[in-house]
């Protein structure tokens, strides 16, 4: 059978995706799962952190979020039983690619899929939905009441977000990069209860306009709000290129942050000056980094993992969570599907099986 594996390139050169052949072991081990792969959702592959934690291969498999049917369970397999169908998230050092006809995968990795949910939809939303979670729950500690600004709600990333935020109870302000967007974020409105907009103020950020400090400080009546979620950051004025022009400045998140908030970063290489600094100090607020792969990087709350896998999926089946729906690609497409991805010309990609 085919797989899709990244060959890293030497130094900075631009990693190559290339499809080999690969097979399983005739032995299926005691805890694993073999599954048979139905949609596999293609994210970016961060080598760097692939190098940190100690992962050194000519080719690394590529294609993680997967959803499928399990053909045979190990003899210590407690949760599944074949036909089950099920999704999760392959660890950084699994030896398969998602985008294998079979796969095994420890059992500890999975859940059940809900039957109305499709493992397209499931497959392209698993990795934003556990983001989401991981940076309003685990990081920021949301509760009904706060005040929450996400950054450049649109993105697949920033609309989990927003729709969980506003199931718990939260108020919701976001920026949009584009007037599509603007109009995008302006009509959400929840699939069940009272239809009012998800979001209580969008503010446009495409405009080279600065009101967002004025705006958030308007909509919080000179407060602030609880929560920032990011989605990277500008660190100095002068470097701005046409990808940072519409991330917003460290400075204006931190100013934005009331007493006692929490700033959510996605910026791998956060610096904060001494004045930024103070100003976190004097609000008594908090920088927290997400790098949701160590939910699966460490076995440490393996538990918490599968409980928010499950309520994801749960959520997603309610209509509480409603992806952008992803067309599927066939996977003769997916090499240049993934080159797309990994140049962050696109966000993500669903390869049917």
């Amino acid at each position: 059978m085919k797989g899709l594996y990244c060959r890293a390139g030497v130094s900075d050169a631009e990693p190559k995706f290339v499809i080999q052949e690969t097979s399983l072991p005739e032995v299926l081990g005691s805890h694993l799962v073999r599954v048979q792969v139905k949609a596999c959702g293609l994210s970016p592959l961060d080598l760097k952190l692939l190098g940190d934690v100690g992962i050194q291969r000519d080719f690394i498999p590529v294609g993680r979020e997967v959803a499928g049917v399990v053909l045979q369970v190990g003899d210590k397999v407690s949760f599944f039983q074949p036909e089950d169908e099920v999704v999760g998230i392959l660890p950084l050092d699994s030896p398969c690619s998602g985008l294998c006809d079979a796969i095994d995968i420890d059992e500890h990795y999975l859940v059940q899929k809900p039957e109305k949910l499709s493992s397209v939809c499931v497959a392209g939303a698993l990795r934003d939905g556990l983001c989401a979670y991981t940076a309003l729950h685990t990081h920021a500690r949301m509760a009904a009441g706060h005040t929450l600004l996400v950054m450049d709600g649109a993105s697949p990333f920033g609309l989990m977000c927003i729709q969980l935020a506003c199931y718990h109870g939260v108020k919701v302000l976001t920026t949009s990069h584009s007037p599509q967007e603007h109009t995008f974020l302006e009509q959400l409105r929840p699939s069940v209860g009272v239809q009012d907009p998800l979001v209580a103020k969008v503010i446009p950020v495409y405009n080279n306009s600065s009101d967002l400090l004025p705006v958030v400080l308007e909509e919080t009546g000179g407060l602030g709000v609880d929560i920032v979620i990011d989605s990277g950051v500008c660190l100095q004025e002068e470097e701005e290129s046409e990808e940072t022009k519409l991330l917003p400045h460290k400075h204006d998140i931190i100013s934005v942050l009331g007493v006692g908030g929490h700033w959510v970063t996605s910026h791998k290489d956060l610096q904060l000056d001494p004045p930024d600094c103070r100003l976190l100090y004097l609000k008594s607020a908090s920088v927290t980094f997400l790098n949701h792969e160590v939910w699966t990087a460490s076995s440490a709350q393996q538990g918490r993992y599968l409980h928010i896998l499950k309520d994801i999926v749960e959520k997603m089946s309610a209509g509480v969570l409603r992806p952008q729906p992803e067309e599927a690609i066939p996977l003769y497409e997916a090499t240049v599907a993934m080159e797309t991805v990994q140049r962050h010309q696109k966000k993500k990609a669903v390869v049917q099986l």
